[in-house]
């Protein structure tokens, strides 16, 4: 019981967010890849999943096995950045990951105590959809970044449906454009979905 309230008292509370891109109907992907091609989207998930506030912060990102296996080669490294992939079967960290946690809590966790309490600003979560779906029901989860890709694609893995009086959409979000971009022919808008209940 002490070492548990020990460990309590050590955890730093750190955001946890969410950051995707959706299409209509909520696809996310297909066959272990993007259906859309759209670099500027792209670079604005690497800006902001990259984004701290000093030299020697991190953020931590959580991926699904699937999810990592599936991201694009040439992805990594990533600046300021530490990865935890997810899996229940995985005995080690695949390569270029950081850290191998059998759950979301447990991922949380990690990036809350020490050591890597005082170095974590953010969690991200970036993928797939249980992931997101946990990371949506955790409580300290304050933001769903949400890129609106203004079209339909056939897709095999969706975003989870999210409850939009909880997390509500902003008009204006810092740093990000919210006017309509487009590139290679397809729409796409940049939303930010705030929780409202921040108990």
């Amino acid at each position: 019981m002490e070492e548990q309230e020990k460990q309590e008292k050590q955890t730093q509370r750190k955001p946890v967010r969410l950051i995707a891109a959706a299409c209509r109907g909520l696809g996310i992907g297909k066959n272990g890849g993007l259906p859309w091609r759209l670099p500027s989207e792209f670079q604005y998930f690497v800006k902001n999943i990259t984004s701290v506030s000093k030299p020697g912060k991190m953020n931590l990102l959580i991926w699904g096995k699937l999810c990592w296996y599936s991201s694009p080669e040439d992805l990594l490294p990533l600046a300021n950045t530490l990865h935890v992939v997810l899996s229940k079967t995985l005995e080690t960290a695949p390569e270029h990951a950081h850290f191998l946690c059998k759950d979301f809590e447990s991922a949380v966790l990690l990036a809350s105590q020490p050591p890597l309490s005082d170095i974590v600003e953010t969690i991200w979560v970036v993928g797939g959809t249980r992931v997101y779906k946990d990371g949506m029901m955790h409580p300290w989860c304050d933001l769903i970044y949400l890129t609106d890709v203004m079209a339909t694609f056939d897709c095999d893995v969706f975003f989870p449906e999210f409850d939009k009086s909880v997390f509500q959409l902003q008009d204006q979000f810092p740093g990000v454009p919210c006017e309509i971009q487009e590139e290679n022919g397809i729409q796409f808008k940049f939303e930010v979905f705030e929780k409202k209940d921040r108990s």
